[in-house]
């Protein structure tokens, strides 16, 4: 992987809005820091655009930027012309390099998530929330389901379970860790749940260049000692419950 330099202050004002230029650039280009642009191989840009969330580092030829961008900042990922395909969240230890959070078509269909972590969480979890209610989830018969599901809600390394009135929340990313306060804050939106229940998964955690005993210090346990759960169903996994019933 190469990495090139250049001053954010000495680049050219963009280009006039045409159809051709890309909507993701136009935005990075109005943020006073810059956005870091983390440039694909020849031949690794479809798989992404096909869905794949991982940018993994072998499928890197180059990152522009100075300085280097931190774990869990925001990254464009652009092919070999430099064009953006989409943003994610960056990390300079995990073999994850990004998690591709949002595809370039997006932002011009909508452009109110663009670049903004915080706003495509509300987002992405409401949709799933309202997912969920579409299939009648939580029936009246039972309380116990998978409330998001990771890839499958488009929220790499994010887990939630609901226990009845407890949220349990598996983070298995860094940037999970980093939007902890933002996930719970849209958590304790939903009408059903009173406590949330934070669990990382450490060993994964490490890998992703977290120190576990931060981890502990910064997740001290607040699980409720008894939940009661009502008739687990195989309703649940249909959207990828987890029959692990070990809430703390």
């Amino acid at each position: 992987m190469k990495w090139l330099y250049c001053s954010h202050s000495h680049l050219p004002p963009p280009p006039p809005a045409v159809s051709s230029f890309s909507s993701l650039q136009h935005i990075a280009s109005s943020q006073p820091k810059g956005i870091s642009k983390v440039i694909l191989k020849k031949g690794k840009i479809q798989v992404f655009k096909d869905g794949s969330l991982m940018v993994y580092s072998g499928a890197v030829d180059r990152i522009i930027c100075r300085p280097p961008p931190k774990t869990g900042d925001i990254v464009l990922v652009a092919d070999g012309t430099e064009k953006p395909i989409g943003w994610g969240l960056y990390n300079s230890v995990s073999m994850f390099c990004v998690r591709l959070m949002r595809l370039e078509e997006e932002a011009t269909r909508d452009p109110s998530c663009a670049l903004d972590m915080e706003k495509l969480l509300v987002t992405r979890i409401n949709a799933a929330i309202e997912l969920r209610r579409g299939v009648g989830l939580p029936p009246t018969t039972i309380n116990a389901y998978r409330l998001i599901n990771s890839e499958g809600d488009r929220l790499s390394g994010l887990i939630v379970d609901a226990f009845g009135d407890l949220a349990v929340v598996a983070s298995s990313a860094a940037w999970v860790e980093k939007y902890k306060s933002q996930v719970e804050a849209c958590i304790s939106r939903i009408d059903e749940i009173n406590h949330i229940h934070w669990k990382p998964s450490v060993e994964i955690l490490n890998e992703e260049g977290l120190d576990a005993a931060d981890l502990k210090e910064l997740h001290p346990s607040t699980c409720p000692q008894r939940t009661k759960v009502r008739k687990w169903n195989i309703l649940c996994n249909l959207i990828g419950g987890s029959k692990d019933r070990s809430l703390c």
